[in-house]
């Protein structure tokens, strides 16, 4: 068993022992699941890939994406994966019951775990879900949501291929208000934050992105202001954490000087990660 898995497997057990600490009697899991992890391990496999770095597991230094070449995934790191994959929809299944927070609880329509590729080293943070999140159950989907998809395709991915979440699972709510939204105070944050740690535990990301300053303080601890902190690595539990703009700030503000700086940090987040960039990519919103 590699050291990896070793940690995998650990930080899974924790979870189950913080669950039945906390109260919950069982695990809902599916009838796939409970056949992926009963199944002997699969035989060496062989499968193109676009982005051979988005299924790599953890490689030791960043290599170019080669849409040329073929990734090769071991008997052990396929048994990772469905590890992975187990762990995640056994967390799944807990936080969409959660509990913690009986006004949140309320007035949610439903939890919003997060969504993407839990195989990625690509992680997007954001702070809470809204209006149109708490209705579709998928974070980053209203208008702000709309432009980070836009941004994760310009870096050449797509949102099936990185990981989005956000600190608090469930919509704040707004009492006394038929629309609009709020930021998540601090108490409720600290509360949903196991969730998201358990997240990150399990999909063992080589980047965050820290979605604004409020995401930054759930995450991070760091009350200093955005414009200060982004476009400079932080560290998370030895995972570097790049803080930049919201998307709904960018849709405040048009100014190409503050479009301009998040795809700087998005270019700095790329070469952490090994993705090429082109010189078009380079040269966006580069006044002429």
């Amino acid at each position: 068993m590699s050291e990896a898995f070793r940690q995998l497997l650990d930080a899974t057990l924790q979870h189950m022992e913080a669950l039945k600490a906390a109260g919950t009697k069982y695990v809902p899991v599916s009838v796939e699941t409970l056949a992926a992890l009963s199944a002997p391990p699969r035989r060496l496999a062989v499968r193109p890939s676009a982005h051979p770095v988005l299924t790599a597991s953890r490689p030791a230094a960043p290599r170019p994406v080669d849409s040329s070449t073929s990734t090769i995934d071991s008997p052990e790191t396929l048994m990772k994966k469905e590890a992975k994959d187990a762990a995640l929809a056994a967390l799944r299944q807990s936080v969409l019951v959660c509990q913690k927070c009986p006004a949140l609880v309320k007035t949610r329509s439903q939890v919003v775990f997060g969504v993407g590729d839990i195989h990625s080293p690509l992680m997007f943070v954001g702070e809470a879900p809204g209006a149109d999140e708490d209705a579709q159950g998928e974070p980053f989907v209203g208008k702000a949501g709309q432009l980070l998809t836009k941004i994760i395709q310009a870096m050449g991915l797509s949102r099936d291929t990185v990981f989005i979440a956000n600190i608090l699972k469930c919509r704040p709510d707004t009492p006394g208000q038929t629309a609009g939204n709020r930021k998540p105070t601090l108490d409720e944050m600290k509360t949903c934050l196991p969730h998201l740690l358990a997240q990150i535990d399990i999909m063992e990301p080589r980047v965050i992105v820290a979605l604004g300053a409020t995401a930054v303080a759930g995450l991070l601890g760091l009350t200093t202001g955005i414009t200060k902190l982004r476009g400079h690595f932080q560290t998370f539990r030895g995972i570097p954490v790049m803080p930049t703009y919201h998307p709904a700030y960018l849709l405040r503000n048009q100014a190409l000087a503050v479009k301009r700086e998040v795809w700087e940090d998005m270019l700095q987040v790329m070469e952490k990660i090994g993705l090429p960039i082109s010189k078009k990519q380079r040269n966006f919103f580069l006044a002429h």
